[in-house]
């Protein structure tokens, strides 16, 4: 059986799903490695190490997608400009793809439908289950670590104010108030990085035990509360709210945006396209040079005016809607995720290389996306209203 690792193609992106030490770890599987010439130069891993580490280098992307049977990325499919075609038309009809694909998200679905239509398995990172035996697996907490560090990084060098209070022989300056909505991996790493940087840290998150890790951090909990019910969905991870409880959200989070300098958007509910939780009107009502990062984007945005990919301002506020943050720390993105994904592929191939997948696997079947030409994927399928 091949495994096939393209270079990913995304904009910023700098990741690869294998550095050398999996490759060969993949290799002693018995499984044949074929990577794509410079796939980890990013990562700082070059072609020669690939090839001491077992790997067949190959000079195209198109050879990658044509011969695997699994294909390992980083990223969802996207076009690429060089060869003309999409990647999830240069993938083989029948063969597996693992990676972040993010299928709720609206600009997916149609690549989650074309995978389906040709017979493509595909499996999510982000649809690891919260549970012990996979947290080796996990990529989303991984990635959400570096997003957490990287966006407070991001948004202060945006600003233009100090972000401690520095002290001058004609006074000091105000700290600057920072204000994570959303305290998973990516706010609790965020509160710790604005803190080590002098900012006032204020969170807010509609579950209790997230709200005590954020004070455990030093930042101040503060906003909206919901019943837990409502608030804690399955494996810990945060409920979708009705409507009108997302409407009281808003309410409770407008004079909160209103006053920070900085605003870290990371709301996510899994397999699920996130909440808006913050209006074009909180936005102007921002002090012009504020930020918000918005790094829920992958699954749609938590602000109402997040360009996907794009840095915009509006009414004086900058809005980053990066969604490949992860790839801009790509040594250790790299190193995380793809310790993640042999530890996901050595769980569903356990019997080796020449043995079928485990498709009972609990796991295996948390991540499912597209099998058999059907979409499984419960998150997409309720983002497409139902209908595939």
């Amino acid at each position: 059986m091949i495994i096939g690792i393209p270079k990913e193609i995304l904009e910023r992106e700098h990741r690869v799903a294998a550095l050398p030490d999996e490759v060969a770890a993949y290799v002693n599987m018995g499984f044949t490695v074929l990577v794509e010439t410079g796939a980890g130069l990013g990562s700082l891993s070059d072609d020669d190490s690939y090839r001491a580490a077992g790997a067949t280098v190959v000079p195209s992307a198109a050879e990658v997608f044509s011969s695997a049977d699994v294909i390992l990325k980083v990223k969802q499919p996207h076009f690429n400009h060089d060869l003309g075609a999409h990647e999830a038309d240069m993938i083989r009809e029948g063969a597996t793809l693992i990676t972040f694909l993010h299928p709720a998200a609206p600009a997916n679905l149609d690549i989650v439908r074309k995978l389906r239509d040709r017979n493509i398995t595909s499996l999510t990172m982000d649809g690891i289950p919260r549970t012990s035996r996979a947290q080796s697996m996990d990529a989303l907490s991984s990635m959400s670590t570096v997003t957490g560090y990287k966006s407070v990084i991001m948004a202060t060098a945006a600003l233009p104010r100090f972000v401690p209070m520095i002290g001058t022989a004609i006074g000091a300056t105000k700290p600057a108030e920072f204000l994570m909505i959303g305290t998973g991996v990516v706010g609790l790493q965020a509160i710790a990085t604005a803190k080590r940087l002098g900012g006032v840290v204020k969170a807010v998150d509609i579950r209790a035990a997230a709200r005590e890790e954020a004070a455990s951090l030093g930042a101040k909990v503060v906003g909206f509360e919901a019943p837990e019910e409502l608030a804690l969905g399955e494996g810990g991870y945060a409920g979708a709210l009705p409507t009108e409880w997302i409407e009281r959200e808003r309410e409770a989070l407008a004079p909160l945006v209103a006053a920070a300098d900085v605003v870290i958007l990371s709301a996510l509910v899994p397999s699920e396209v996130a909440p808006v939780l913050i209006t074009p009107e909180m936005v102007a009502s921002m002090r012009p040079g504020s930020v918000i990062v918005d790094v829920s984007v992958d699954q749609g945005g938590n602000c109402a005016l997040t360009v996907p990919a794009e840095e915009t301002v509006v009414d004086g506020v900058t809005i980053m809607g990066y969604i490949n943050i992860p790839g801009s720390v790509p040594v250790h993105a790299s190193w995380l995720y793809s310790k993640n994904m042999l530890a996901f592929v050595r769980n569903m191939f356990k019997d080796g290389a020449d043995a079928p997948a485990d498709w009972d696997d609990e796991i295996v079947r948390h991540t499912l996306v597209t099998r058999n030409g059907e979409i499984l994927h419960v998150g997409a399928l309720h983002s497409m209203g139902g209908t595939a």
